[in-house]
This record gives C-alpha cells, structure tokens and sequence, in this order.
C-alpha cells in the first residue's frame, strides 16, 4: 500500500525535527539555508579555483557528519540521548545556534561578491581585514562551526555530537585550504600582515 503525503511527512520531519524546542533549531537552520542558497546569486565572477585533493579534502567529513547529525540515523540505530539538556539550555543553545548563523551573514554581506561557496579568487580579490574579519580570518566558518556544535549538544545524541565535531573538523581543513590558496593568490606580504594580526577562527586566541 503506498504510502500517504502524511505518512512521508511525518517519517521525514521526526525525531528531533518534530519534538520542541528541538524542533526551534531546524527551522533556524532551514531559515538560513535558504537565505544562503538564494544569497549565492550574489558573486562576483570567479578567476580561479584551485584542482587540487587537498581544494576538496573537506567535503568527506563535512557530508558524514552531515548524515550524523539527522535525526534518521539515531532513529535508525535506535539511539537515545545521552543526557536531556532540559528547555531552558535547549533554548541558550538555540540562541548560540541563531548568533553563529547570524555572524555567517555579517561576514557574508561584509565580503560581498568576493563570497564563495568554494575556495576561489574572485575578480579584483583583496584582502578584507575589517568588520567581523578582524576578529577571525574566516568567520563565516566560525559562526557555522559554533552553530553546529550547539545544535549537537542540544540534539544529545552520540551521532549527533561525532557528527557535530566532523563538519567542525571539516571546516577548519577548507579553511586552512583556502588560506593557503589565496596567501599565494592575492598579496602575499599584505595576507601575511593580515594572518600575524587576526586569529584563524577563534576571537582573542594567540594568531596562527
């Protein structure tokens, strides 16, 4: 018997999608996917891309730890949580998920047509050191990182957490990628400057 829209719905939208305040963190991460996505229309032409393994050797851990975090694969082990974080943290940390989307976008539209979703140099690429970048030099990588590792702990589970730390680590690798890239694209002397001045990825950290 096949089954009904209904039926689909609720299989897809379960677990911790369809239990509060859980459920608050997928539609903060939906709301911003989708501004993401429609936000990608605004770039400037790409010059150059790197080909190289080490371009892409981000995308492996990103995407496991993707399928980790969905509530399908607890749901498929039988897994439960390993503690219950209780409303009052769901919400702090849902807060932390909301300030770390929110900071992507404050280093999106700083950056303007010089974003891009994968490591390239954009036309008339430069060095940006102001704004949210001289706090970190990656933050949108940094408010996602901090975003994911809230969404984890609020989840529970011990695939959500691996899956958490997996795109975190995932992250860091495209962003140690990317500096490599374009310290030996744009300016070097002026990156240099900018990379002995400004934290990678965490505010106030000794700069790296």
């Amino acid at each position: 018997m096949p089954l009904s829209l209904h039926q689909i719905f609720a299989s897809v939208w379960s677990g911790w999608l369809a239990t509060w305040p859980t459920q608050l963190l997928a539609l903060i991460w939906i709301g911003w996917l989708v501004s993401w996505m429609l936000g990608s229309f605004w770039s400037a032409r790409t010059e150059k891309r790197p080909v190289t393994w080490r371009a892409r050797a981000h995308r492996l851990p990103v995407i496991v730890g993707g399928l980790l975090l969905t509530p399908w694969t607890a749901q498929a082990l039988g897994e439960r949580p390993l503690w219950n974080a209780g409303n009052a943290v769901t919400y702090a940390l849902a807060l932390v998920v909301l300030a770390g989307v929110l900071f992507t976008w404050w280093a999106r539209i700083h950056l303007g047509r010089f974003w891009s979703n994968e490591i390239t140099r954009k036309e008339g690429h430069r060095v940006i050191d102001t704004g949210p970048y001289a706090l970190v030099r990656h933050p949108i990588y940094t408010g996602l990182i901090a975003a994911i590792l809230a969404t984890g702990v609020a989840v529970g589970t011990a695939t959500a957490i691996l899956g958490a730390v997996l795109i975190a680590f995932g992250l860091s690798v495209k962003a140690k990628a990317e500096e490599g890239f374009l310290t030996s694209e744009l300016d070097p002397s002026a990156y240099d400057s900018y990379r002995r001045r400004v934290p990678m990825l965490i505010p106030f950290l000794p700069h790296r």
